[in-house]
């Protein structure tokens, strides 16, 4: 694989907009696109980049596409659509798809990348906002080793750790169990809190007390003060969350694998949005337990 100078970042969301950003800071020459053009302008004024008014025109010319947008409808528009990034892709250059979506949408664009010569990687992230732009995210990947080689070291700009999984929708599987992981923690770790308001302990001294043994984990770390002050504007949203959980329930049909804790944390997270709190961070959770005031 030839070495990466030109990169195409495509959706400039609360993940993708630093991300795009370490790309460049590290001196690679970035060609950005986001649906709201102002915000690639904004962008590209901010780190020196380049905005495009189309995901084929920031294409054009780049070693390596990254895509980071919202579902696999999305993914499809910017990719496989008529003004998607693989109209112009030259062969020999690479797709990566960041975007937490289907291991259908995987397969689907790996063979779409194949009839144009164009290598694939579906790499979904986990980290947040805070993971992102702190340069900490965890990737997890899909695809051939070579191409894997190939890309490591671009990811790894924003990246605490790049690991590939096994071949196409690889990637997307492991961000399944990730989700499923996250679900059952998060639920664990809000009726913790609930039930230790309810008896009148201090919530932060439980914390500081249990966070050093079996019960500790990154979601209470680093969500414990923001919940115990009933604060949720901030993180991954509630309505991301039930798009994966959702993903993760339909694949497990089709694996005959049974979720039955996944499944009741996302009805848990339905009530949330009846709740008005689909913008809410996923810590919500415990905003559903509490009673009002």
């Amino acid at each position: 694989m030839k070495t990466i100078k030109t990169v195409a970042f495509i959706g400039l969301g609360v993940m993708g907009y630093p991300m795009a950003g370490h790309l460049a800071k590290q001196g690679l020459t970035t060609r950005a696109y986001n649906r709201t053009y102002s915000k690639a302008e904004a962008w590209a004024k901010e780190h020196g980049g380049t905005a495009h008014a189309t995901p084929k025109e920031a294409a054009e010319g780049a070693d390596l596409v990254l895509v980071c947008v919202g579902n696999d409808d999305d993914v499809r528009q910017v990719t496989t659509g008529v003004d998607g990034v693989l109209s112009t892709m030259a062969s020999g250059s690479i797709l990566v798809d960041h975007t937490t979506a289907s291991a259908d949408l995987a397969l689907e664009l790996d063979n779409a990348c194949r009839e144009k010569g164009v290598a694939f990687l579906d790499a979904p992230v986990s980290g947040g906002q805070q993971g992102a732009e702190n340069g900490a995210l965890t990737v997890m990947c899909g695809g051939e080793q070579h191409h894997f080689d190939a890309v490591a070291p671009v990811l790894n700009h924003y990246a605490k750790a790049v690991t590939l999984m096994g071949p196409a929708s690889s990637g997307q599987l492991t961000k399944m169990v990730n989700q499923i992981c996250i679900a059952g923690l998060v639920q664990g770790l809000s009726e913790g809190l609930h039930f230790a308001e309810q008896a009148g302990l201090d919530q932060q001294q439980v914390i500081d007390v249990i966070s050093k043994g079996a019960a500790g984990s990154w979601q209470m770390d680093n969500r414990h003060k923001t919940m115990i002050a009933d604060e949720y504007n901030h993180g991954f949203a509630v309505n991301w969350m039930r798009k994966d959980l959702g993903i993760c329930l339909e694949q497990a049909r089709r694996l005959d694998a049974t979720l039955p804790v996944t499944a009741l944390v996302d009805q848990f997270y339905a009530d949330v949005q009846r709740m008005e709190g689909g913008r809410w961070d996923t810590s919500s959770l415990l905003k559903r337990l509490r009673k009002p005031e």
